[in-house]
């Protein structure tokens, strides 16, 4: 999801006028999301890549252990 947002939002900020532009919005987005997603995954120590949907993947019975240990702290 961040990774589509990103790339909506900066292709939307450089309106791109062709295809290797365009690529470079998307190249930009993706960079945005995988460096969002590392940061997580160090500073939590869980990784946050799922085969699962986000409605499966915040499910009760789903959610990786570790992950479930730190959102049950702050509820």
């Amino acid at each position: 999801m961040l990774a589509e947002f990103s790339t909506t939002s900066i292709t939307k900020a450089k309106d791109p006028q062709n295809l290797e532009e365009n690529k470079l919005c998307a190249a930009e987005g993706g960079e945005v999301a995988r460096v969002a997603r590392e940061q997580l995954e160090s500073k939590t120590g869980c990784k946050v890549i799922s085969p699962l949907s986000a409605k499966e993947f915040f499910g009760e019975n789903n959610l990786p252990n570790c992950l479930r240990t730190i959102l049950n702290k702050h509820t």
